[in-house]
């Protein structure tokens, strides 16, 4: 008898899945422990095992769609076996026509039209051709290409941008061949296509954004028609002609024919609406009022595109720069002593720059102003005397595998403290307090992007060493862009270091959903007041930002206490 396959719910948050990839197709035989598909959760990405036997007699959900837990995938049994009343008992009917190989009853439903009069006749054609249409789409396992589509490559992405192609349109690529680079409002991270073959459609140009599980690109057999995977995908296929050169001036023409003519002047007062240029380059040739008449398009055909814009330079600026000149020219001839001050003309032209909000920004942005609006914090800063810490890390260095940091004291304290004080190693879940009796430290750590935020987790069990290298690990995988979703996931408190810029003191904003970040400045050089002597003396200073909905002021100051005496005394940490 047959059965449904369902959207297994494979983590504790998973509300939906991704069908990422089937490994079987419709008609193949399946055994129990059989890997039917991949589902991306919001974990990773998972195999998911078949429980039964029989032949996969329907696929119900496309490769790159999302569905909610529970929602029938697929359905086994034996061959030929009519499984429409599973279906419709499962409340999946409607989805199938889409999607799925064949819907029988539609056929029908299409033959009665006849009996309508002949005025009718067509409309009644047409109307039923798009159900008679959704049958191709079951065919499409059939085409020699596979799609691939925008990742989901953390937790909380919902769109990403291609930052690079390392490929074009007609190259081969390999399964392991790295696609492009994508910004995530984690990290940029690199997109593997997982397909063999030739580069047949980019869908996505760099610097744009695609939503997740949206078709970047197809990779196939050279020559594929790819026209049926785009139609799947709701009338993706007009981007086709662009990418592959085919009638994309036509479609810039039709896209010019309806901008309204620029009559601004650069030199030509002719009509320029008849001109082939790009949407873009239109729109910043009318804002500067420029003719397009005056400018040599790059482009194939001529076609000009922003680039050609903006090093457009109008004929008319030098004649302009000489009128200074000449207006001076009176002046130099006139008596010395009646001669007005002449002062040099400066002529400035205003200028800026714009780029587009990474996916990382975005998160940075969205993710601290509901901490800062969310969250009250509250401020405390305490002064700690480095000396004896900076002979103890001379003496480490001579000996440890790799060199100790004082921001590796910074951790290794915070972590000794925190087990002293767990009110400090919390979070506020709304109507409950998390108290974490685990340490995992996020390491704040700068990158041209932002902000990244990797997790020594477990760092009160951490060695200085250990954690030195782990450190180091991290920060040299966030500069390089390999740092994983899963490497900056879980921390239970932050530390945010600007020493190493000679901050002298500032404060930070809580990384939720810890209840606590320590900002930590430079260690400064200022007398200090010793045995009753003023001396030189070596100060950090650090400041504890608190979630006040958690933390008091009396436990925030006892935490900074404990802190101040394991650095101060860095002996007390090795006990």
């Amino acid at each position: 008898m047959a059965e449904v396959v369902k959207m297994p719910k494979m983590s504790d948050t998973m509300t939906e899945g991704v069908l990422a990839k089937w490994h079987k197709k419709v008609g193949d035989k399946v055994k129990s422990g059989d890997v039917l598909a991949e589902i991306e959760t919001d974990k990773a990405t998972m195999d998911f095992e078949s429980y039964q036997d029989g032949t996969l007699l329907y696929i119900g959900v496309e490769e790159g769609s999302a569905v909610p837990v529970d929602a029938v995938i697929a359905v086994l049994g034996k061959e030929g076996e009519d499984y429409k009343a599973l279906l419709d008992g499962a409340g999946s009917a409607e989805a199938a026509p889409a999607k799925i190989e064949e819907k029988k009853e539609d056929k029908p439903a299409a033959e009665e039209k006849p009996a309508v009069t002949e005025d009718k006749k067509p409309a009644a054609a047409t109307a039923e051709k798009p159900a008679a249409a959704a049958k191709p789409k079951a065919d499409l396992s059939s085409i020699p290409a596979a799609v691939i589509r925008m990742p989901l490559l953390s937790d909380t992405m919902t769109e990403g941008t291609i930052e690079k192609w390392y490929f074009k349109v007609g190259d081969k690529v390999k399964a392991d061949d790295s696609l492009a680079d994508v910004a995530t409002d984690k990290a940029p991270m690199e997109v593997v296509g997982y397909e063999e073959g030739t580069l047949l459609y980019i869908g996505v140009k760099e610097g744009e954004a695609a939503q997740v599980n949206g078709i970047i690109a197809i990779v196939g057999k050279e020559g594929t028609d790819i026209q049926p995977l785009l139609d799947a995908d709701n009338g993706g296929g007009e981007e086709v002609a662009a990418e592959s050169g085919g009638s994309s001036d036509a479609k810039e023409e039709t896209a010019t024919a309806t901008a309204p003519a620029t009559q601004e002047s650069t030199g030509s007062t002719e009509d320029d609406s008849r001109v082939k240029a790009s949407p873009l380059a239109r729109k910043i040739a009318k804002d500067k009022g420029i003719n397009l008449n005056d400018v040599k398009g790059s482009a194939d055909g001529g076609r000009i595109i922003k680039k050609d814009i903006e090093s457009f330079t109008p004929a008319a600026k030098p004649a302009e720069t000489a009128k200074p000149q000449e207006a001076a020219a009176p002046a130099a001839g006139a008596p010395a002593a009646k001669a007005p001050v002449v002062l040099p003309t400066y002529t400035g032209e205003e200028k800026f720059s714009e780029r587009n909000v990474t996916q990382m920004r975005k998160a940075i942005s969205r993710r601290l102003s509901e901490s800062l609006f969310t969250a009250p914090h509250f401020y405390v800063t305490m002064s700690i005397d480095m000396d004896q810490a900076i002979a103890a890390r001379n003496k480490m260095n001579e000996v440890a595998p790799v060199k100790i940091s004082f921001n590796d004291f910074v951790v290794k304290a915070v972590a000794v403290s925190l087990k002293q004080h767990p009110a400090i190693n919390s979070s506020f879940l709304g109507d409950t307090i998390r108290t974490n009796e685990h340490v995992h430290i996020g390491v704040a750590v700068a990158v041209d992007e932002g902000l990244l935020v990797p997790v020594i987790k477990f760092a009160d069990g951490k060695s200085l060493s250990h954690i030195s290298q782990e450190v180091k690990e991290f920060a040299g995988k966030a500069k390089s862009k390999k740092l994983q979703p899963a490497e900056m996931e879980g921390s239970t408190f932050t530390i945010s270091n600007l020493g190493m810029f000679g901050v002298d003191e500032f404060t930070a904003i809580i990384n939720t959903p810890n209840a606590c970040i320590l900002a930590v400045s430079g260690i400064q050089q200022i007398p200090v007041v010793k045995n009753g002597a003023v001396v030189p003396g070596n100060v950090m200073k650090v400041t504890l930002s608190s979630d006040h909905r958690v933390v008091d002021g009396a436990t925030a100051s006892a935490f900074l206490q404990t802190l101040k005496s394991l650095l101060e005394e860095p002996v007390r940490m090795m006990i």
